[in-house]
């Protein structure tokens, strides 16, 4: 049965099937990932984005909330050829519409040869095709939510591990998974979660160790504060990012960076070391990268299928970035030693 319908930049509109009501909008991305959709639904990362899964069958082993990187959905809409009963019953408590019954083979397939675009989403048993093209037409392109960080970052300074006995982290919070906290924590690092527009006397405040900045949505260019916060504490604090921090950290010392095609989404992405010629698989959700690294860092790995930096440092100023999601869950683990390497950048 028709009762859903998927509206696509340039006015194509996709029968579908309700599994969740509602009319939304956002950017149409899509992620390889065949497992880890617990985790993919409640990265901060996907704000203001429609989900598309490539894998076929999306809830076969049920929703688990102690799987959950964050307190909620994300994505403003889930597109699946198949979703269970599980997933579709936790979308609609949360209020986020889902479809599936279309062949999302040839949604992955457009996306990859022309690009993200905007989308509308209407289901339900009194949706239109008008309602679906009326979400597209409001549908604004990603630099243009220049208040993203809000919407994903806490309000108010946290303290986790107040008693460990290692390293303090001012973790910047533009968007963090939880398994960002969770990886420092397990290293008895003392944490600091900061909102994404610290001052400079909120972290000097806390007097840490590392500065670490976080995943998160969104154009990195519009992450102002967080900028101006690598660039008061660069050379004086040991500095670490993950994806957005990556590209903010890039930026706010001379870099570039600059909108992909399509972005890198999945669990299978290669990365190359440049130092030690040694490649990991990796688990990677972003929709920007680095372009310019400017002269302070140095690209130390690459992405295997398109060159992209997915890492950068600089050993006299002490900074260690990735493009990449070391502590994603449920894997693959091949480069969980970045926090070690964090850690220890900050003892010595």
């Amino acid at each position: 049965m028709t009762d859903a319908y998927v509206a696509i930049e340039g006015g194509r509109v996709v029968e579908a099937r309700s599994r969740a009501p509602g009319t939304t909008r956002g950017e149409l991305v899509f992620t390889t990932a065949y497992t880890g959709y617990e985790e993919s639904l409640t990265d901060p990362s996907y704000e203001e984005q429609i989900l598309t899964f490539s894998y076929p069958l999306i809830g076969n082993y049920g929703v688990r909330e102690e799987r959950f990187e964050s307190d909620r959905v994300h994505p403003r809409g889930v597109i699946a050829r198949e979703l269970t009963g599980d997933v579709a019953e936790w979308l609609e408590s949360e209020e986020v519409p889902a479809v599936d019954h279309l062949d999302t083979r040839e949604l992955v397939t457009g996306i990859r040869d022309e690009g993200a675009m905007k989308c509308g989403i209407a289901a339900g048993p009194d949706a239109t095709e008008d309602d679906a093209l009326a979400e597209l037409k409001r549908c604004e392109h990603m630099s243009d939510h220049t208040d993203i960080g809000a919407r994903v970052s806490v309000g108010e300074p946290e303290l986790f591990n107040s008693d460990g006995d290692g390293e303090t982290v001012a973790l910047i919070d533009c968007g963090a998974k939880g398994s960002i906290l969770d990886s420092l924590v397990e290293r008895d690092a003392v944490v600091h979660v900061l909102p994404y527009d610290a001052t400079e006397d909120d972290v000097a405040a806390v007097d840490p160790d590392v500065l670490f900045i976080s995943n998160g949505p969104g154009d990195p260019e519009n992450f102002e504060q967080t900028k101006a916060l690598v660039d008061s504490y660069v050379g004086e604090t040991p500095m670490a990012g993950i994806c957005l921090g990556q590209q903010v950290v890039a930026s706010a010392l001379g870099g570039s960076t600059e909108k992909m095609e399509f972005g890198h989404r999945g669990v299978n992405q290669p990365v190359r070391d440049l130092r030690t010629d040694r490649v990991v698989m990796t688990t990677q959700n972003h929709g920007y990268t680095v372009a310019e690294p400017g002269d302070k860092l140095e690209v130390t790995q690459i992405n295997v299928n398109d060159d992209t930096p997915e890492g950068l440092e600089n050993d006299d100023l002490e900074i260690i970035t990735r493009q990449y999601h070391p502590e994603a869950n449920p894997g693959p683990n091949d480069s969980k030693g970045f926090f070690d390497d964090v850690l220890a950048m900050a003892e010595d």
